[in-house]
C-alpha cells in the first residue's frame, strides 16, 4: 500500500530528559485494493484508519478495520493487510524497548476522537516539545482493547465438506440447505453435518451464517449499498439481512459503509465491531435469515 508520509522525527533530543517510546508516525493515503507483503519487526506497531477500510491478517486472525479503529500487532507478529476501500490512515511504531502497552496477542482497539487528535499533535511536535510526556501519557491510557472477534471462516478439510464449502465461499447466496448439500457431494446430511461440526467447531448454518456476513462486510466496504449486498449473500429482504447482520457482528450494515473525509487531516471516525463468529445459539434462527 502506498502512504504519502509526513514522517515524524525518529530520534529523540539528546537535550530533552523525556525519551519518547515514539520512533515514527507515518500518516497519509492509502491505495485502494493493494496488499502488503506478509512481514514482521521487533517495533510494536498501531494501524489505525480515518477513512480507509483494511482487511488484516496478524496472528493467524483476520480483522476488518474500519474507519476509525485499529489494531495493535505486537512486535515479532507476522502480519499483513489489503486495503479495500482507499482513504487516509496513520501507523505508529513504537520502540521494542519502553513501550509502556504489554500486549502479547494482536489486539482492535477504537480511535475516538481524543485519541485520533493526539495521534495528529503528536505528528507534528518534536520529541522535546514540552507537550509530549503529557500528550503520550494520555494517548497510552485510551488505548483500551475491544473485544476480539475473529472473521476467519475456517474450511473442512475432508473432501465433501470442503466442496460444498469452497462453492458457499465463492456464492454466499446459494440458498441450497444441508440435505440438498449431502446429496451433491454423495454424503448422508448426517455425515455433513458431523463433519462441519468437528473441522469448523460451527454447524453448516452457523458456519454459512459466518461466510455470508464476512462477505457481506467485504462488499460494504467495498461502497456496495445495503440492498445489493444482502441480496448477493443469500437475503431477499434487506431487513431480513440488517437483523442477521446486527445479530452477527452487534453493529448495523451502514456501520461498514466507507465514509468520505471530514475537514481537516483526519475524519471523524464512525462506530464498529468486528465480525464475530457466530455462536451455537445463532444455529436455529440463522435458517430464517435468508427469507
Amino acid at each position: 500500500m502506498r502512504m504519502e508520509a509526513n514522517r515524524y522525527r525518529a530520534t529523540a533530543n539528546p537535550e530533552s530528559t523525556h525519551r519518547s517510546p515514539i520512533l515514527r508516525i507515518d500518516s497519509g493515503t492509502a491505495d485502494g485494493h493493494q496488499r502488503l507483503p506478509t512481514h514482521s519487526h521487533p517495533e510494536p506497531m498501531l494501524m489505525w484508519t480515518a477513512t480507509a477500510t483494511v482487511m488484516g491478517i496478524a496472528g493467524s486472525r483476520e480483522w476488518l478495520i474500519p474507519p476509525g479503529y485499529g489494531l495493535w500487532i505486537p512486535g515479532g507478529v507476522e502480519h499483513t493487510g489489503t486495503v479495500l476501500h482507499a482513504g487516509e490512515m496513520s501507523i505508529v511504531t513504537f520502540a521494542a524497548e519502553g513501550c509502556p502497552i504489554t500486549w502479547s496477542e494482536p489486539t482492535g482497539i477504537e480511535v475516538g476522537t481524543l485519541l485520533r487528535e493526539l495521534v495528529a499533535h503528536l505528528d507534528v511536535v518534536g520529541p522535546a516539545h514540552p507537550t509530549r510526556p503529557h500528550a503520550e501519557a494520555l494517548m497510552f491510557a485510551l488505548l483500551t482493547p475491544l473485544a476480539t472477534q475473529d472473521v476467519h471462516a475456517a474450511v473442512p478439510t475432508d473432501p465433501r465438506a470442503r466442496a460444498v464449502a469452497e462453492r458457499l465461499l465463492a456464492d454466499p447466496a446459494d440458498q441450497r440447505e444441508l440435505a440438498a448439500w449431502a446429496d451433491e457431494v454423495h454424503a448422508s446430511v448426517r455425515t455433513l453435518s458431523r463433519l462441519f461440526r468437528a473441522e469448523t467447531g460451527l454447524s453448516f448454518a452457523s458456519w454459512r451464517t459466518q461466510v455470508r456476513m464476512r462477505a457481506a462486510a467485504r462488499l460494504l466496504a467495498g461502497g456496495a449499498s445495503v440492498s445489493s449486498t444482502a441480496r448477493a449473500v443469500g437475503y431477499r429482504r434487506p431487513s431480513a439481512f440488517v437483523d442477521a447482520f446486527r445479530r452477527s457482528t452487534g453493529q448495523t450494515p451502514g456501520t461498514y459503509l466507507p465514509r468520505s473525509a471530514g475537514r481537516g487531516r483526519l475524519s471523524t471516525p464512525p462506530d464498529l465491531r468486528s465480525v464475530r463468529q457466530p455462536s451455537p445459539s445463532d444455529d436455529a434462527s440463522s435458517r430464517l435469515r435468508s427469507t
